[in-house]
């Protein structure tokens, strides 16, 4: 699974997948992948993202808050609670090098839910580090360890070989999933759409 950790659809996704595959009753490890839209924007900083959005869509800061509106309106009926107003965007691949640290220790799943929910319900900053590390302990990271990772280097060459080989498999946007190795699914799909690719994969499985 091929993300962001401040994109709205990838979290809608992530969601819809786990929906599907509980659906299906499938036997499902997943590896997450790093992405980011913006691996330009200055680290250590941030941005409105409503601003962020009138300028790469062309549009007026009120129509930016009519999107995150409906973005708002279209997690709830999938059960996120988002709440976009004052959420700022920033460059991410500090989060990322701790999802691969916490992929490391089994538990990446956990700490990409936390950021996520940090991010787009409870209005919290993934672009500084104590943030970051703060979060990062909520979701059974070592912080001490977490610091660590974020003072050096560590894992900079893994975030940007996810992003080639995403782009290597033809994924320019994400929510990107890639299925037993076999099967590629661009964008938040609904449940039923990826639970057709479980089967699917089940089906030749026991065939």
């Amino acid at each position: 699974m091929w993300s962001d950790l401040v994109c709205p659809w990838c979290y809608l996704g992530k969601r819809r997948f786990e929906q599907a595959v509980a659906d299906v009753g499938a036997d499902v490890e997943v590896v997450h992948h790093s992405f980011q839209l913006d691996p330009s924007f200055p680290r250590g900083t941030s941005r409105p993202t409503r601003e962020v959005l009138a300028e790469k869509y062309g549009r007026t800061l009120a129509e930016a808050d009519a999107m995150e509106a409906e973005m708002e309106e279209r997690a709830a009926a999938d059960g996120l609670e988002y709440h976009l107003d004052g959420v700022h965007m920033g460059n991410t691949v500090d989060g990322h090098r701790l999802v691969h640290l916490a992929a490391k220790h089994g538990v990446a799943d956990a700490v990409v839910d936390r950021f996520y929910r940090a991010h787009f319900t409870e209005r919290r900053s993934l672009f500084d580090h104590d943030s970051l590390v703060s979060l990062a302990a909520d979701a059974g990271l070592d912080a001490d360890e977490a610091r660590a990772v974020l003072e050096s280097d560590a894992y900079e060459a893994e975030v940007a070989a996810d992003g080639e080989q995403a782009r290597a498999l033809g994924a320019s946007g994400v929510p990107f999933f890639v299925i037993d190795q076999r099967f590629g699914v661009a964008g938040a799909q609904s449940p039923e759409v990826f639970a057709q690719v479980l089967r699917r994969v089940s089906d030749d499985a026991a065939g």
